[in-house]
């Protein structure tokens, strides 16, 4: 076989060499020329097939192509797809950073979470250390954390869905909308199905005391999450927000300053759920969920929730204020600020893989959230 060279521009994703030995080595290399040649013009003039919606273009130049030809068009169509398809992953090498999740012991599914809804669609795996969630056309699933926490570390292994996945939505969150319908908190890892050519995309969001000012931000993956389990985590305390993948800070919402006022602190239940937010996740709908691709079945193992329960039917309980372990999420030294490895490691995510920040968007807002200025 030809041996194929890599170039930035897809139209050089061609054999650039051809076996010496071979008789034909020169005719060869002309119809490589004119291969190129040829589908160079088939490229191009993509946009016109699309906006015609004319198959004449394509007839004409695929009828005149050889069997050699038509087997590198082929191969480049498959690339040309898988491009499209991943058309924002950003496959960059990680910053080294602490392994949070490494401090925590893993709990139990089936003993800390309940059938939030759909329970005909959550399967417990493993003697109840794995769960699936599935999204069908009946309906979504989910579950709660049975106790409420007042700041903690959350976090669990998740596998997405893979193929067309648009509108579809999985939530790992803390909320506490049903002790507080009119002024709820709530800490949000959203995770958003892709729109035809984009990508499962991450979005993070804090809400406090009932106030609907979305602080969104938005950030591409640097791996494909569908392929295998990646953490996401939730760091909660009375210093700061933390949100983190595969222990790499996404974002920090600290308590202090300007951010004071927006800053959750009721105790709040843990969710895992998957939905259909067409309406809400894909420009009004534009990419609804298709069934036909259904059921969406995302999986779940290595749960972690550990910090300060609270019982809402005593009032009088309350987390201590510090705690004598470096490792307590709530209180410990550790867990004040990021360390330096984990502030490197922020900046490297916001500058390469957040597109979208509330603090940006002065078409939504004409006058930003206080903690923007």
């Amino acid at each position: 076989m030809p041996s194929i060279t890599k170039s930035t521009h897809m139209s050089a994703w061609f054999p650039v060499t051809i076996p010496s030995a071979h008789k034909d080595a020169p005719k060869k290399s002309r119809q490589l020329n004119t291969t190129k040649l040829r589908l160079r013009s088939f490229l191009l003039s993509l946009p016109i097939i699309y906006m015609t919606k004319s198959a004449s273009v394509f007839h004409s130049s695929y009828r005149n192509m050889s069997p050699f030809q038509h087997i590198l068009f082929l191969c480049l169509a498959l690339f040309c797809t898988a491009s499209s398809v991943s058309s924002h992953s950003r496959h960059y090498t990680a910053p080294s950073v602490p392994r949070l999740t490494d401090l925590f012991s893993h709990v139990s599914v089936n003993q800390s979470l309940s059938n939030f809804f759909g329970g005909h669609n959550i399967k417990l795996l493993n003697n109840g250390s794995m769960v699936s969630l599935a999204l069908d056309k009946t309906s979504g699933s989910g579950l709660a954390s049975k106790d409420k926490y007042n700041y903690g570390f959350f976090s669990a292994a998740i596998k997405l869905p893979a193929g067309l996945t648009s509108g579809v939505v999985v939530a790992f969150y803390l909320s506490n909308a049903d002790m507080y319908p009119h002024s709820h908190d709530e800490i949000d890892i959203e995770l958003l199905g892709n729109d035809r050519r984009i990508d499962w995309v991450l979005q993070t969001n804090v809400y406090a005391n009932g106030v609907t000012t979305g602080r969104e931000e938005k950030f591409y993956f640097w791996f494909n999450p569908t392929l295998q389990y990646h953490y996401y985590s939730i760091l909660w305390n009375s210093h700061h927000i933390v949100f983190l993948v595969d222990n790499i800070p996404v974002r920090e919402f600290p308590s202090n300053g300007k951010f004071s006022a927006a800053y959750p602190s009721k105790p709040m239940s843990l969710y895992v759920t998957i939905w259909d937010g067409s309406e809400w996740a894909t420009h009004g709908g534009k990419y609804p969920v298709n069934y036909k691709y259904a059921p969406f079945v995302t999986s779940l193992t290595d749960m972690e929730m550990a910090g300060c329960t609270i019982n809402p039917k005593q009032p009088d309980s309350s987390c201590p204020n510090a705690s004598l372990s470096s490792i307590d999420p709530v209180g410990g030294a550790d867990f004040v600020k990021l360390s330096n490895q984990q502030a490197t490691a922020l900046g490297w995510a916001r500058n390469k893989l957040m597109f979208y920040s509330y603090c940006k968007d002065t078409s939504r807002y004409k006058v930003l959230p206080a903690e923007c200025k």
